[in-house]
């Protein structure tokens, strides 16, 4: 199987069908495997009516006690040899779905990387959770039909041309029998995928619905809406719960035909059977492998069945796998250097300019607008920003990445260590790792007093999005994270909005010392920060409204002023 650190190889994103097949030819070797050993095992279970038709026509019947014996050990040495098989088989095929899991969720994973700031803009976390908790396990599932799908139809084969020897007439009815039944399925099987695909779109739905919760739960309940969304959320889980029992109706008489009508056509066979045996046209040894036959039969059928239901729902699970790998990270035609020494990043589409070795804040009513130029001076979204004059999507996007770093207040903080978390790129870019680094980081971010209070200091162990940490705690961890890794131009959203006055005091002025000489800029409406900036600019719907500092902008407009100061009767 496929290991932690091999190249899972190129997926074929042409469609849902050609992704299973890439999974099979990602192993051949077992897939072949496992095709023989099911088709030998499946042939080996029609050998066994073979074996006792032969012991009662050549050994009781006649009294042959010698060729009793003989046939029977046949038949006991079969049997054995075929339980053999079966298990090998069985785990044959537990490694190719295993592959086939592991593999999907390596370029699922790898897919999730390359396009990094670019997934959360592409798709939903509930597209990217339903792919990783369902689809995989369900395309695994899929690829059953390597195995007992081929063994099945060399065995059909295989019986039809046994029971050609005793009777052509059974030959006739069972080789037109048994595709009728699968023929009869089919409509069955091309209904699932419409349903199966409708439940895994609202699935993805209700899963974002539920990460969006769980992140905001708590801002919810203190804003009174925990019950408005819990009404939506409770809506929303009914149409799934609905979906899902059109799902179990379908699938609940694609399970039910697949063991009704091979057990119906057992006793049609079976009685035309008797009836040719009671006409003397075929032995009582024959009569009994004809059952047998056709009871053999049943097993392939129902694999049948079973690997189209798995098929079904695999494809439908491999197209969102397809989907979500067809998705293009920001499209980067940079072939310029960034500029060699600070310089002005401009976004014409606001009119901000940020200088280069200064602190300036951005402040606005709405906090999106702000957000959205940080956005564009960091090429996280088209636009004709520039920097130092030259277009910033001109320039290479690695190096852009590099030097220029977007501080989101709301950034994902994975599960590790303290440590790893401030410093998830360790020993990578520009990113510095030393204790004295770490320490004059943490003291910037006011976030000495996290370390001191943890059991172990760095080592003391985060949960998922350092949900151990209260909301303030959390915003200096991440402000910390931005601060360790030291960029040419730090751009940050909002670094104090969970603080209270007095740290959020103490992080402004050490912000400000810490980047000094560095090119900063924030987003924010504090006086405690706007007046520790060395410019603020302030932006009335995107666009940029004035220029100053606190002080001037708070005297020369009363727009600024009721926007910081809460001067509601000036806004009036």
């Amino acid at each position: 199987m496929i290991d932690a650190y091999e190249d899972p190889g190129t997926p074929d994103v042409r469609g849902g069908w050609r992704y299973l097949w890439w999974l099979v030819r990602c192993q051949p070797g077992r897939s072949v495997a496992g095709a023989l050993l099911g088709s030998s095992w499946m042939v080996l279970l029609a050998a066994t009516p073979y074996l006792m038709a032969k012991a009662i026509d050549e050994g009781l019947e006649p009294g042959d006690w010698a060729a009793l014996a003989g046939w029977s050990f046949a038949l006991f040495a079969v049997g054995s040899f075929n339980a053999w098989l079966s298990i090998m088989r069985h785990r044959t095929m537990t490694r190719v779905r295993m592959d086939a899991n592991f593999r999907t969720v390596k370029v699922v994973v790898g897919q999730a990387v390359r396009l990094g700031a670019a997934l959360s803009r592409r798709t939903g976390a509930g597209e990217v959770v339903t792919i990783g908790v369902g689809d995989v396990q369900t395309i695994a599932g899929a690829l059953t039909v390597v195995g007992p799908g081929v063994g099945a139809c060399v065995a059909y084969l295989t019986v039809a041309a046994l029971l050609v020897s005793v009777s052509p007439v059974l030959a006739t009815v069972v080789l037109l029998g048994i595709p009728a039944i699968v023929v009869l399925v089919g409509p069955f099987l091309s209904r699932l995928q419409g349903t199966e695909t409708e439940y895994r779109n609202r699935q993805g739905v209700l899963t974002a619905r539920i990460a969006d919760l769980a992140g905001g739960l708590r801002v919810l309940n203190g804003l009174g809406g925990k019950s408005l969304v819990a009404d939506a959320f409770h809506r929303d889980s009914q149409r799934l719960r609905a979906q899902g029992y059109r799902v179990g109706a379908v699938t609940s008489w694609v399970q039910a035909l697949g063991v009704g009508l091979p057990t119906l056509f057992l006793a049609v066979v079976t009685w035309l059977a008797a009836r040719l045996a009671a006409e003397g046209d075929i032995t009582v040894g024959e009569l009994v492998a004809v059952y047998g036959y056709v009871a053999v039969l049943v097993g392939p059928v129902a694999f049948w069945v079973e690997c189209g239901y798995q098929l079904s729902r695999g494809v439908v699970a491999a197209r969102r796998v397809v989907a979500f790998l067809r998705l293009e990270p920001l499209e980067d035609r940079g072939t310029r250097d960034a500029p060699s020494e600070p310089s002005v990043l401009h976004d014409p589409e606001s009119g901000v300019s940020i200088l280069p070795g200064r602190l300036t804040a951005l402040a606005s009513a709405h906090p999106a607008d702000s957000a959205m130029v940080l956005d564009r001076l960091a090429r996280y979204t088209p636009s004709r920003a520039t920097w130092g004059g030259v277009p910033l999507d001109e320039i290479r996007l690695p190096q852009v990445r590099q030097q220029i770093l977007v501080a989101d207040h709301e950034a994902d903080l994975f599960a590790g260590t303290l440590g790893e978390v401030i410093a998830p790129f360790r020993g990578a870019g520009n990113c510095a790792t030393s204790p004295h680094a770490a320490a004059a980081a943490l003291h910037a971010a006011v976030a000495d007093d996290i370390v001191q209070g943890l059991p172990d200091g760095l080592d003391s162990p985060m949960d998922a999005q350092a949900r151990n940490l209260s909301g303030g705690q959390r915003q200096r961890i991440r402000l910390t994270r931005a601060l360790l890794a030291d960029p040419d131009v730090l751009l940050a959203v909002e670094p104090t909005s969970a603080l209270d006055a007095h740290t959020e005091a103490l992080v402004a002025d050490r912000l400000k010392t810490a980047r000094n000489g560095r090119t900063t800029a924030v987003t924010t409406t504090s006086p405690l920060v706007l007046d520790h900036a060395d410019t603020v600019l302030y932006l009335v719907d995107g666009k940029l409204a004035a220029t100053g500092t606190h002080q001037q902008l708070l005297t020369e407009e009363p727009g600024y002023r009721a926007l910081v100061a809460r001067d509601v009767e000036v806004a009036k």
